[in-house]
Order: C-alpha cells, then sequence, then structure tokens
C-alpha cells in the first residue's frame, strides 16, 4: 500500500519543503492540510495553491473560524483558562482542532500517516501527537524537525537541490504562531531572559503609553457565552475580533513570563490577546456576582486544572472532559452585563448587572434598610473559630518549650 501522508500546512518555508521530503522519506504521497484560524495575513487560496505548486497531490484549506470561537476560545473563557495564571492558551487549544482537521482529512483521502513540524523541545508536539493518539491511533506520526534534526538551513538546501519553489524572504529571528485568540512569539533575542521586548515584536497591540483615549464597553453574557457588545449581539467570533481591536489598541494583552513546558524546561514566550484577556477579564468579574462562595472557590481550583490538562495537549482526555462537565454546570446563571474601561494596557471593571446576580443590595448595606441580623454574627464567628482554638491551647500547652 501507498503511504499518503497528511501534512498540517502553514504555508511556510519549512512545511513547504516538507512536502517533497516527506514523499521522498516515504516514497508515497503527501495531502497538505491548512486552517484559518483568524490568523490573518495571506490568503488561503494563496497557501492552498503553494502546496500544490510544493508537489502535494491535495491540499485541502478549512475555514474553521467560527468552529474555533464556538467550540475552543468559548470553553476558554468559561474555565477563564490561563496557564500558570497568565497565558491564556492561544496555540494549546488550536492544536487539537488542527488534528481534528487532518484526521478527517486522513479519512477522506486515505491518509496512512499524519505528520506535524513541532520540533523536540516544544508543547505542541505533544498537543499534536497525544490527540492524533486519542482520534485515530492507527496512523502513523511522522515529525521531520524532531524526527530527522530538520533545520531552516537544511530546508533551503534541500529545496535548491530539489527545485521546490520557496521565497527567499529574510528569516525571522523569532518562531510566531497566531490565530484569533492571539500571538505567541519566542525564540531569538528573547532567549536571554534580560532582553527587554522590543517594538517590532507586537503585531496585535500598539504601546500601552501612546495615550489613546479611555474606552469604555460593555460586554454582555448568556451561560458565560459572549453574546453582545455594547448592545450590540455579535457571534464569539465577533466578539473577540472586536475586542481584539479596541483592547488592542489600548495595549491590552501583552504578556512577558517564562513559563514551565511540559517537557521540563522553561521557556520565554511573549504573548499577545487582547481579545482574550478582556472576555476573560469580564467573565470572571461576572462569575464574582452569580457563582455561589463555595462553587466560585472551587471552580477557581478546576480552572487551572483545566488550563493545565489543555496545555499539556490533553484536550482529548478523560479528566478535561469531566471537567468540562463542571465547568458547563456553572455557568447556567453567568448572564448579565461587564462595563469595563480599556485604557493603558488595562481592562478595568467598573460595573456589574445581572438579574441572576447573588449580591442582594439590602444584605451588603450599611445604611438604613440593612436586612443583615448582626445579632448571628457573634456565636458564628465563636464557632467557626473553635477548632483553631482548641488546637491552639493545645500547642500552648505540648509544643512550648
Amino acid at each position: 500500500m501507498t503511504a499518503r501522508v497528511v501534512l498540517a500546512y502553514s504555508g511556510g518555508l519549512d512545511t513547504t519543503v516538507a512536502i517533497s521530503y516527506l514523499a521522498k522519506m516515504t516514497g508515497g504521497e503527501v495531502v497538505a492540510v491548512s486552517l484559518d484560524l483568524g490568523q490573518g495575513g495571506e490568503d488561503m487560496e494563496s497557501v492552498r495553491q503553494r502546496a500544490l505548486d510544493a508537489g502535494a497531490v491535495e491540499s485541502v484549506v478549512v475555514d474553521a473560524r467560527e468552529e474555533f470561537a464556538n467550540d475552543y476560545c468559548v470553553p476558554t473563557i468559561k474555565a477563564n483558562g490561563l496557564y500558570m495564571g497568565q497565558y491564556p492558551l492561544v496555540s494549546a487549544i488550536s492544536r487539537p482542532l488542527i488534528t481534528k482537521h487532518l484526521v478527517q482529512a486522513a479519512k477522506d483521502h486515505g491518509g496512512t500517516h499524519v505528520s506535524h513540524g513541532c520540533t523536540g523541545k516544544g508543547n505542541d508536539q505533544v498537543r499534536f501527537e497525544v490527540s492524533f493518539m486519542s482520534l485515530a491511533p492507527e496512523l502513523e506520526i511522522i515529525a521531520p524537525a524532531r524526527d530527522y534534526a530538520w533545520t531552516r538551513d537544511k530546508a533551503i538546501a534541500f529545496a535548491e537541490e530539489n527545485n521546490i519553489p520557496i521565497e527567499q524572504s529574510k528569516s525571522s529571528p523569532f518562531s510566531i504562531d497566531q490565530n484569533v485568540f492571539g500571538r505567541a512569539v519566542e525564540t531569538g533575542f528573547l532567549e536571554d531572559l534580560w532582553n527587554p521586548p522590543t517594538k517590532d515584536l507586537y503585531a496585535y497591540t500598539e504601546d500601552p503609553a501612546l495615550g489613546n483615549a479611555p474606552d469604555e464597553i460593555i460586554i454582555s453574557f448568556e451561560a458565560g457565552v459572549p453574546v453582545a457588545i455594547d448592545g450590540r449581539k455579535v457571534t464569539p467570533l465577533e466578539a473577540i475580533e472586536e475586542l481584539n481591536r479596541r483592547a488592542g489598541a489600548q495595549g491590552i494583552g501583552r504578556l512577558d513570563m517564562v513559563e514551565d513546558r511540559l517537557v521540563g524546561i522553561k521557556s520565554r514566550e511573549v504573548y499577545e490577546a487582547p481579545g482574550a484577556v478582556a472576555l476573560i477579564t469580564a467573565h470572571k468579574a461576572l462569575e464574582d456576582v452569580t457563582l455561589e462562595r463555595e462553587q466560585a472557590r472551587y471552580k477557581r481550583l478546576i480552572d487551572a486544572r483545566w488550563s493545565e490538562e489543555v496545555y499539556d495537549g490533553l484536550w482529548y482526555g478523560p479528566l478535561k472532559r469531566s471537567l468540562d462537565a463542571f465547568i458547563e454546570d456553572t455557568q447556567a446563571h453567568v448572564t448579565g452585563d461587564i462595563r469595563m474601561v480599556l485604557h493603558a494596557g488595562k481592562a478595568v471593571v467598573n460595573g456589574r448587572r445581572s438579574e441572576q446576580s447573588l449580591y442582594d443590595f439590602n444584605l451588603a448595606t450599611y445604611d438604613t434598610g440593612d436586612t443583615f441580623d448582626q445579632t448571628l454574627a457573634k456565636g458564628f464567628v465563636q464557632l467557626h473559630g473553635l477548632s483553631s482554638k482548641i488546637a491552639n491551647r493545645r500547642d500552648r500547652q505540648f509544643g512550648e518549650s
């Protein structure tokens, strides 16, 4: 049986050269699959044609923007998904979707292998391959950059030797991955932790020091899903795109962090995620007034664990599915409006309203009309502190010299 490799194709140098390289290594054919995740830039038809020109027997382009927003970004917003409390999982949530479409292409086009361009140092190799193993374990996996020590120099030399049409452009010193939910930049001079990011790193955000006038915005949610901005109904994709523009103009969503990679090393990453950061900030604020105290406390633990599972490439794992069920249950009453001011790199919430709010003005007020029975507080405090009181009495008796 002739091998047929389904390749995750970005349209760049490495994956363009990989088409011919994989065909040579396997003695088979290559099907290129490209997804539009709202990353912008080059026209997807040009990407499709480039794959064919480079020798692909089929070139599949999928407009997955709405699917990405609805089925991957929205769950991340509901989970307040931030790895290490900072990173909004920009790349991590795109990999299982790309994998899903590669598996479908393998079914449609008789694929025997799947391939990606990830190295052995990164998280993405895990995200792709664990997802492949979960969805289609019968497919063999090839990772040229990792398995064959594929480098840019080797790619260019191979292209020249085999007359592969590539555009000889100046090589970026950075590794960049982007989609509608954000942008990730690494390598180059960022590998020296003392070097500050330069202006040319950023594409989704303006310098927060520019002094743009504050932008007040109202974001409306229904059951945890963003459904309107300033009273105008939007889809999740439209909400992310508008917040990318408006929060990006204020420099919101810039992150410079050293994160703990799954493979055990620390890596410096610079992120831009204006829409993601603004929406998660608003969603958290609405949960503060609609989730019961103990439920909210536990959800914060679940949110952190959900983010770790997704970061670690376990989108299709059983624990993540169970966490999804818990998170979805908590969103039943997360409906209402959040008003926030976007300015100078910050999204600051200054108004909250919800018909399903648990905030009771008459219980919270210190003015006339207060319905909170303060006579109950004395006994509550005594009982709440009783176990600590007894333990400390024991420690004083037996634990002190």
